[in-house]
């Protein structure tokens, strides 16, 4: 029998290694995308791994709801409508494991479908739905903002490039950009963090988790980070770079605004449409998100629509749509088999 630490750990650190490589280039793909010619990757880490760090002690100090970010716990109140058994049996390493090799041929499978769901899976029915309605609602808002924005927006971005000069005022004045994309990711990085860490953190249990057992989660994590943006975000990070102007930093900075915004929103109570408490899946709003503007901004800069364009968001939310599908049959088939075995 597998000593239940042993699963903890190992489980935690199959979790991560899926979350990093899989959700969290979805949420610093445009940071990345846009900075990755003119930065040392081993910056942008720097910069990611200290917000992280931040985030992690203010969780585990139980900050969270003094300083804006929501919950007292290390998973920010993510893991209070999940079951945690007590002790874990091997079983529990399966959907990170899993998700670990999905991961790795390109299919944005949701860990919070993957592993939550494992955990609790009564929960699976609010989960779906406030990750559809992420999707809904980041879609609309993306394409509201963008059909007002564009032309002021994006129209100047394609036709000023970022060349660092002065000449076209702030659309081209690299200082400034490179300064609102800085903390447009840092608010984003703040906001996913506090939705997602449950995903993680659902092995090492929310409570009673010791200095020692914090500061080695943090080093496993600070590194696994390290890895993705040293492999420039693998193959996850080529759905980012499909999308009009993504690479263009003025453009990333929107992006990671809006999509920060929208996060923020999903950890309200609203009108009793979702438990602002309860986790979603935050790749469906990443993805809603993209669609949304991809529509607008192509309309609003050619006055058309092209089939190519709308070819690329419905295999993007087909994509979103069957790693929900996989990953809850996945699920109940590795609990049909262990009732059976």
């Amino acid at each position: 029998m597998i000593p239940t630490e042993i699963i903890m750990w190992l489980g935690f650190a199959l979790a991560a290694y899926s979350v990093v490589g899989n959700d969290v280039i979805q949420t610093l793909g445009t940071f990345l995308t846009s900075n990755e010619k003119r930065v040392k990757w081993y910056v942008l880490w720097a910069y990611a791994g200290g917000l992280m760090t931040l985030i992690l002690i203010i969780g585990y100090c139980g900050w969270g709801n003094y300083l804006g970010l929501g919950g007292d716990d290390i998973a920010f109140d993510r893991l209070d409508k999940i079951d945690i058994p007590d002790q874990l049996s091997w079983h529990y390493i399966l959907p990170p494991l899993v998700l670990m090799l999905l991961t790795r041929i390109g299919i944005p499978v949701s860990t919070t479908f993957m592993i939550l769901t494992f955990f609790s899976f009564k929960s699976l029915g609010g989960m779906v739905q406030k990750s559809v309605m992420g999707y809904l609602i980041a879609f609309v808002v993306g394409g509201l903002i963008y059909i007002f924005i564009t032309k002021t927006t994006e129209k100047k971005f394609l036709v000023h490039p970022m060349d660092g000069s002065s000449s076209n005022g702030i659309w081209t004045n690299l200082k400034f950009w490179t300064v609102a994309q800085w903390l447009s990711t840092g608010f984003l990085w703040s906001q996913w963090l506090t939705q997602d860490l449950a995903n993680i953190y659902v092995y090492l249990g929310k409570d009673d988790m010791g200095v020692n057992s914090f500061v080695a989660s943090l080093l496993i994590l600070v590194g696994l980070l390290g890895y993705i943006f040293y492999r420039r975000g693998g193959r996850i990070q080529d759905i980012v770079r499909s999308k009009t102007n993504t690479a263009d930093i003025r453009s990333a900075t929107f992006i990671d605004f809006i999509y920060g915004l929208v996060l923020l929103v999903f950890k309200q109570d609203v009108l009793g449409l979702w438990d602002a408490k309860l986790p979603m899946s935050t790749t469906w709003v990443f993805i809603g998100l993209l669609a949304g503007r991809e529509i607008a901004v192509a309309y609003k800069l050619d006055m058309k629509l092209e089939l190519k364009e709308l070819k690329g968001i419905g295999l993007d939310l087909f994509k979103v749509f069957l790693g929900l599908v996989i990953s809850v049959l996945l699920v109940y088939v590795m609990k049909m088999m262990i009732e059976l075995g």
